[in-house]
């Protein structure tokens, strides 16, 4: 498989669990898992051999990547499997049925049942887990009932039924699994003692048990019952493998917003997670210029709203590490200082923590590359200083009609767009493309002179020795020539030439140097022809209320967008014009209207 630009720089992706999320132009096409994001996402941009035909054509339809770092591998299977009963992506085929994970639950039963189930009816008992395997699920399930004697009948243990001596112990009696509870040989008290044991497995408090089980092992040993030894080790083993709750699913979290922020001077960077039920199944990270003095309380106090709406949150709780007013007073806002809520908080803050370190990176990148496309542009031109400010001319016409002309305005590399200028040629007749030239950069650097304002360090012409000629008699005339470097060049073999001298200068294609100048000299085609288009556009709506004093361009565009043109303009009654234009107007028109036909 040929390799492909990936939509996103590989080398900023985290070297952390998470899960990655590949869109195409118009939606959500795969969610994927990875205990090293970069490591992962990266396979699928570098050439390889021996893949499937529907990673190849995934690959082929990816035009933007994101992510969400997590804590572990195993949340990152959880959230996975969350991400894809959401949004169902097409590309997903093993998570995409209604199959959840596994969890334990202890009944409100008054001698309670312990059970696996994969039902999110929350009213049952209490819950735990998910189990991303079954295999341990049972290991624990099985330690359990090899430790404690739980029940696993569906009787109806009521204080009545029991005195009324309404159920008889079952096989599992007679085993040794269970104590009778249903025949009242086990007390309540005594029945919910060994829950509360067992609720410490299941919790992952596993200290004490490990303590019982290495002295019962011990003690084995030391009897020779080595088989009964092995049997202890091995549900050592269990516990070992047992994995404890995660904060990715836990039902006692219930329905939650979660929103941290991490700021610099000028952005803030926020992460929003969804909690439905218990489950994550929405986070986004956002980054927001900030406004002068403005705090990330302020920030998160805005934006809750907005983001409530996007994702329509129906939450009463707002988990945060900042504590902010919330306008709604029938949500509550809590900085959560331990549990599981602290624990979500964190991770949430993780995530708007990299994508900050991210977006400092790129810039960072970014100016490095225009500091050393500037540098490298200094010493492709022989320079002497850097050009970090540059200002490129070039001229539009079309057979000498509406002559025009623009200046861009590039800064440290980078187009600034506030600075540009286009201008009406004033003084030239027909299509004269240095006479041009020479004027707008007469009456550019003129302006600057007047008002005192810096130079640029490097002027472009669009052309070649004839507008570069023209442009340095402007230079010449207004004393500033020695002053300001200046070059042309021209589009046919991208020549780049200097005043006063006849042999051009090459530049490598692959410079990047070449490739700034290039992009100076596009853009400031681009706006010259705009202009020059709008004016062209503008000078063929010609029509007799162009000679009408008081009606202006916006009255007139009205009148012929309703009539079409003057005559049906003249036929119009007195009473429609006054609607359409009001009474002031229409009285101007029909006055010219009486005027032109009694003469």
């Amino acid at each position: 498989m040929k390799s492909q630009t990936p939509p996103i720089d590989l080398k900023v992706l985290p070297n952390a669990p998470g899960v990655y999320k590949y869109f195409n132009k118009e939606t959500l096409i795969y969610v994927g898992k990875a205990k090293n994001l970069k490591k992962r996402v990266s396979s699928y941009f570098n050439k390889q051999s021996g893949v499937s035909l529907k990673t190849r054509k995934l690959v082929k339809e990816i035009e933007k990547v994101e992510y969400i770092i997590v804590d572990s591998e195993y949340d990152a299977l959880l959230l996975e499997n969350n991400l894809i009963k959401e949004n169902q992506p097409k590309y997903n085929i093993l998570l995409k049925d209604d199959k959840s994970f596994p969890f334990i639950c202890i009944s409100k039963d008054r001698f309670p049942k312990i059970f696996s189930t994969r039902r999110d009816e929350l009213n049952e008992g209490d819950y735990y887990g998910p189990y991303t395997s079954v295999k341990a699920l049972n290991n624990v399930l099985e330690l359990i009932r090899k430790l404690y004697k739980v029940r696993t009948c569906n009787y109806l243990l009521s204080e009545k039924n029991i005195a009324d001596n309404k159920f008889k112990v079952c096989l599992e009696y007679h085993i040794g699994n269970c104590l009778g509870p249903c025949e009242g040989l086990q007390s309540e008290a005594d029945y919910l003692l060994e829950i509360n044991e067992a609720r410490h497995i299941i919790k992952g408090h596993l200290k004490t048990v490990k303590d019982h089980f290495l002295s019962r092992m011990t003690s084995a040993s030391e009897q020779l019952n080595f088989e009964l030894a092995q049997e202890y080790k091995s549900k050592i083993e269990f516990l070992d493998k047992f994995q404890s709750r995660t904060v990715i699913v836990n039902k006692k979290l219930k329905e939650i917003d979660v929103l941290t922020v991490t700021s610099t001077e000028k952005k803030a960077f926020v992460n929003y997670m969804r909690v439905d039920n218990g489950i994550i199944n929405i986070s986004d990270s956002l980054t927001l210029n900030k406004r002068l003095d403005e705090s990330d309380e302020q920030i998160l106090e805005l934006l809750i709203i907005e983001l409530r709406e996007r994702f329509k949150s129906s939450s009463k709780t707002i988990l945060s590490n900042k504590q902010f007013e919330c306008w709604d007073e029938s949500l509550e806002v809590i900085v959560p200082q331990i549990g599981d809520k602290k624990k979500l908080v964190e991770l949430s803050l993780k995530n708007a923590l990299f994508h900050k370190k991210e977006s400092i990176s790129q810039t960072e990148k970014s100016k490095q590359r225009e500091s050393r496309v500037t540098q490298q542009l200094m010493k492709d031109l022989k320079l002497k200083t850097v050009p970090n400010h540059i200002e490129c001319f070039d001229n539009s016409n079309i057979q000498g009609t509406n002559p025009v002309a623009s200046m861009v305005c590039f800064k440290n590399g980078k187009a600034s767009k506030k600075d540009y200028r286009h201008f009406k040629i004033k003084t030239v007749e027909g299509p004269d493309d240095f006479g041009s030239m020479r004027e707008i950069v007469f009456r550019r650097y003129k302006r600057l002179q007047e008002e005192k304002l810096d130079f640029p360090d490097l002027i472009i012409v669009d052309g070649g020795k004839g507008q570069l000629h023209a442009a340095c008699d402007a230079l010449k005339e207004l004393g500033v020539y020695s002053d300001v470097p200046i070059i042309g060049i021209a589009k046919r073999l991208e020549e780049i030439y200097y005043p006063e001298d006849s042999i051009p200068l090459h530049i490598s294609k692959k410079s990047e140097s070449l490739k700034l100048i290039q992009q100076l000299r596009d853009e400031a085609h681009r706006f010259a022809i705009t202009f020059h288009r709008s004016l062209r556009s503008k000078g063929q709506i010609k029509s007799e209320l162009d000679d009408i004093s008081g009606i202006g361009e916006k009255t007139k565009m009205t009148l012929l967008k309703e009539y079409k043109s003057f005559n049906k303009i003249q036929s119009a009654l007195d009473s429609d014009l006054i609607q359409l234009i009001g009474k002031a107007k229409a009285k101007i028109i029909i006055d010219y209207v009486q005027k032109k036909g009694s003469n």
